[in-house]
């Protein structure tokens, strides 16, 4: 870039920066503005709250005229005593309330559930309880003549009770009911139809939807807070096309839905509480997330505000499907078979997996090789055997990289001996076209051993993704870790410290330590190669590598257990088989070898193909470029001379 060039962006620069100052406004302005803003926000809230109040008001005005007015509608279900109904089979434990009509609590067997307050997990509650009590709600509201008709503030009377079914009754007056039937099938899904009976003339006449309202404030089941507050989401999944979650981020969230969707999960990591509807639930659904304290037991709080289709004629159910289970790929996925709606639900995207090309990795194949390594070996293991499987896979590609840069350090004598002519500022383009026509003569791409660890990148970022979803790892014990999902600290302290919270993580400290040990033998790897000015910036940028295991000790001291053991081992095998290639490799041979090749080419010279050829003729115009400009340059600064004169 010449004089001229820099002057002109300068000239631009400072034009745009002055445009950008005058047109802003001044602090008078922004202060009237801020004023302005916050007087229409305060009005609007008022106005908000006070419809809100008007609604409750009205609300509560006509559920008192019912209960003073023996002859009202469901006069009778406004009253009584809140009984306990149990539904479970050997899966999951659902505990409905007669108040309401509706599951108020949901233990799932099998899993062990954390008690946050123990250090080393030898007293967790037997299994997990999803929710209790008031951390769930579940109402319908159905619009009548008289009063809207709310789920909540009635009382059902339960019939026809099993272990897996009941049907709860709430009467409205003589032949008139309102009916929920649930079924408990043998895995995690509980059916439930709801239905009103008789009341066809109690409707308003354009009563053809109900409104649901679905909340839940998520229990906080793993160690680690912050670490599972990632994973916890409000999800959903449209009926034409793909799913999609609220952000997982530490803001409010108030987000309207404008397509059709078909279910709505309340998901923690590990465990989801999902709602489908037969019939879909309609546009403009409007879902809120809103975050809780560290320390308060909870994770996000969950709102969920829809409307379906409700028949007042009472020929045709309203029906509905609810998970509550674990977030197993294969469990999520073989659930779609219990579902009577004949939808293709995939609740298995519930666990996420990755970007499209990550996902295709752990989709087909890492997840196929965990379980099937799970079902005979026990998870740290498994973690061990992954890694030295897809160590094995990609060898061939590492051992070439590794001969790449072997080829490279063997010619570091010739490539000094062929560029020590080009030692000026204004030679480097000279300098790197004579040491590529030195790599060319003994047949050496360095490049080639770039290519293959890139490729290694995809699976690092696939476990990446796979690891902390993976229920499997959950309460999993390893040698010193006590839960392979979660962090395994060796110090604990109540404060929390910048950027290292309130503990150190041993398994984050391994893989760092890892970290540094295989980026010093890469970079005195890459450095015996360098030549000249080359050499002299590797010193430099060492210590940028050198930063990086701190970084990820920042990182990653939150991460799973699980997580950090795998890249600790994969980085110590990595380390294994750099350290084996470099003993076993002969540099004199090696040479020999190349040589033997360079006088081959020599007697039959072959053309230059591939990425080699290309990266020489980009050389070759880079070079005819800027020989151009300096032509140029040089016949710009002669016509200013002879104009001097």
């Amino acid at each position: 870039m010449n004089k001229n060039n820099i002057i002109g962006f300068l000239l631009i620069a400072v034009v745009l920066i002055g445009f950008s100052w005058y047109n802003q406004p001044s602090a008078k302005e922004q202060r009237a503005a801020f004023v302005q803003d916050s007087i229409a926000k305060a009005k609007h809230a008022e106005m908000e709250k006070a419809s809100k109040t008007a609604a409750v008001k009205r609300q509560a005005n006509a559920k008192a005229k019912i209960e003073a007015d023996s002859t009202a509608l469901f006069y009778s279900a406004l009253k009584g005593q809140a009984q306990k109904v149990v539904l479970k089979n050997e899966k999951v434990e659902l505990t409905l309330n007669t108040k309401g009509g509706t599951v108020e609590k949901a233990v799932i067997k099998g899993y062990v559930g954390h008690n946050l307050k123990v250090k080393d997990g030898s007293a967790d509650q037997k299994d997990v309880t999803l929710f209790d009590g008031n951390d769930q709600s579940l109402k319908f509201m159905l619009e009548a003549k008289e009063a809207n008709i709310i789920t909540s503030d009635l009382y059902f009377t339960p019939s026809n009770v099993t272990d897996k079914s009941v049907t709860m009754t709430a009467v409205a007056g003589p032949g008139k009911t309102l009916s929920m039937t649930y079924t408990l099938g043998d895995d995690y899904m509980l059916h439930m139809s709801l239905q009103a009976e008789g009341m066809a003339g109690l409707f308003s006449p354009n009563c053809n939807k109900m409104s649901i309202d679905w909340s839940d404030k998520a229990r906080q089941q793993e160690r680690g807070f912050m670490f599972e507050n990632r994973y916890t989401t409000l999800t959903y999944h449209e009926a034409e096309g793909g799913t999609d979650h609220l952000n997982e981020g530490s803001e409010k969230i108030d987000e309207k839905i404008e397509e059709t969707i078909d279910w709505v999960s309340f998901k923690n990591q590990f465990f989801s509480a999902i709602m489908v509807a037969k019939d879909n639930f309609d546009k403009d659904a409007f879902m809120t997330s809103i975050p809780q304290e560290k320390g308060s037991g909870y994770l996000k709080q969950f709102q969920a505000k829809m409307k379906t289709a409700f028949d007042p004629t009472g020929k045709k159910a309203s029906e509905f499907e609810f998970y509550f289970g674990p977030n197993d790929f294969q469990i999520l996925k073989n659930t779609e078979k219990e579902s009577t709606f004949g939808k293709d639900l995939e609740f298995q995207k519930l666990v996420y997996l990755g970007w499209p090309i990550i996902r295709w990795i752990n989709r087909f194949f890492t997840l196929y090789v965990f379980d099937w390594l799970s079902n005979v070996f026990p998870m740290g293991i498994v973690l061990i055997l992954i890694t030295l499987l897809l160590k094995l896979i990609t060898y061939p590609m590492v051992k070439k990289s590794y001969m790449s840069s072997a080829k490279m350090r063997v010619l570091k004598p010739k490539l000094e001996a062929a560029t020590a002519q080009f030692n000026k500022p204004e030679d480097q383009m000279q300098k790197q076209q004579a040491m590529m026509a030195e790599y060319a003569k003994y047949g050496v791409s360095p490049l080639s051993g770039c290519l293959p660890m890139l490729i290694q990148m995809p699976v690092w970022v696939a476990m990446f993704n796979f690891v902390p979803n993976a229920i499997q790892l959950r309460g999993e014990k390893f040698l010193w870790m006590n839960d392979l999902s979660t962090f395994d600290p060796i110090f604990e302290w109540n404060t929390n410290i910048w950027l290292i919270g309130d503990h150190l993580s041993l398994t984050c400290i391994l893989f760092c330590v890892a970290n540094l040990l295989y980026s010093w033998m890469t970079m005195r790897q890459q450095r015996d190669q360098m030549v000249g000015q080359q050499a002299e910036q590797m010193k430099m940028m060492q210590w940028m590598m050198y930063l990086m295991p701190l970084m990820f000790f920042f990182m990653f001291n939150d991460y799973s257990a699980g997580l950090n053991f795998y890249y600790f081992i994969s980085l110590f095998f990595s380390a294994a088989i750099m350290w084996t290639l470099r003993k076993t490799t002969n540099d004199e041979k090696l040479l020999a070898i190349l040589e033997k090749r360079y006088q081959e080419n020599k007697n039959n010279p072959k053309k230059a193909s591939g990425l080699m050829a290309r990266m020489q003729a980009l050389q070759e115009l880079q070079r005819q470029q800027q020989e151009e400009m300096q032509r140029k340059q040089a016949e710009l600064n002669e016509k200013k001379n002879n104009l001097g004169k």
